[in-house]
């Protein structure tokens, strides 16, 4: 059957600029870092696919290495955008990345120009496309010069394979840095893309405020901790999570009764907030007007609708905030 999207698509989602540029993201993007990949169900991630557009998200984000195995959320993606969503390519922002190790030899990771323009090459061809919207260095490169990772993220935009682009993992320093070089060149920084959540605030210590100050856009991922800030783990591991497959990045040794009591005393707040933990989660992150967008993972439709729903209330009070703080990694 045809999808047809819904013609309310746009009447409920919030866009957000991202920095001083031109663009509006959705509050909520949709990451496919898992659950689109080669070991994963077609017509479930299609499934959500079809659910996220419908509520307004307009943002999809891959990466090269996405998967497993690396490689197969791209060619997923691709598959699905060109049998079901060809007529609506222009409404669609679709990111990727490049950084971590994708094939054998010197120029299969990091930063350099071989590596970063060969690693967009093939993601365009896994994913049918002619460009992307953004994209990124998935992050830095202590071996390579910071002026010729940006300067290949400058040549790939001058030359119509990108429209946009980004950086991700890079701290306040280097991101102070990529951003001036990238300005420099006359190809400013879209958007950063920070790991960032309630148990990992990394962000606060510097990163917010130079992306600020810059003006550029900032979307987290992992806002809920691969899954941990869900009721998914109150009790412990249930077998169908992320942290008991074997090629999960979340470790069953992550799951520590320290961190079950921090998700279960969160979880009681946001009970009292009338939200769910992952919907609370979500919205903490986007009561800071310097968040552009956040990047959820979903591997059902139901985990994405109950995601969005995090919109409903993006308010907090002074004593919520105060009872999450205490709660934060330690």
């Amino acid at each position: 059957m045809s999808y047809l999207p819904s013609p309310q698509r746009y009447t409920t989602m919030p866009f957000r600029r991202s920095g001083r540029s031109g663009l509006l993201l959705p509050a909520i993007s949709l990451g496919l870092w898992h659950n689109f990949g080669g070991v994963d169900v077609y017509e479930h991630y299609r499934k959500t696919l079809f659910l996220a557009f419908d509520a307004g998200i307009t943002h999809f984000d891959l990466a090269n290495n996405y998967g497993p195995p690396p490689g197969s959320a791209e060619e997923n993606f691709g598959r699905i955008l060109h049998a079901d969503f060809r007529n609506h390519r222009d409404e669609m922002i679709i990111s990727t990345k490049a950084g971590y190790r994708m094939w054998d030899g010197p120029y299969g990771e990091w930063g350099s120009k071989k590596y970063l323009i060969s690693s967009l090459d093939q993601s365009l061809r896994r994913m049918q496309l002619d460009y992307v919207d953004i994209f990124y260095s998935h992050r830095p490169d202590p071996d390579t010069p910071m002026e010729e990772t940006m300067m290949a993220l400058d040549q790939v935009v001058r030359q119509g394979k990108a429209l946009y682009a980004g950086i991700s993992n890079y701290n306040a320093e280097q991101s102070a840095e990529a951003i001036e070089i990238l300005r420099r060149l006359g190809t400013p920084c879209l958007i950063h893309q920070p790991l960032y959540s309630m148990f990992v605030r990394d962000p606060e210590t510097g990163l917010l405020e130079v992306l600020e100050k810059e003006g550029v856009g900032c979307i987290p991922f992992s806002p809920l901790a691969q899954g941990l800030l869900t009721a998914k783990y109150l009790k412990g591991i249930p077998e169908d999570s992320r942290a008991a497959k074997p090629h999960g990045f979340l470790q069953e040794s992550a799951v520590t009764p320290q961190r079950l009591t921090q998700i279960n005393a969160l979880n009681d707040i946001a009970m009292a907030r009338n939200q769910t933990l992952a919907q609370m989660a979500l919205s903490w992150l986007l009561k800071d007007p310097r968040v552009t967008s956040v990047l959820v993972g979903a591997s059902r439709p139901e985990q994405l609708s109950d995601s969005l729903q995090c919109l409903e209330n993006i308010h907090f009070e002074g004593h919520e905030l105060e009872a999450i703080a205490i709660w934060k990694q330690y």
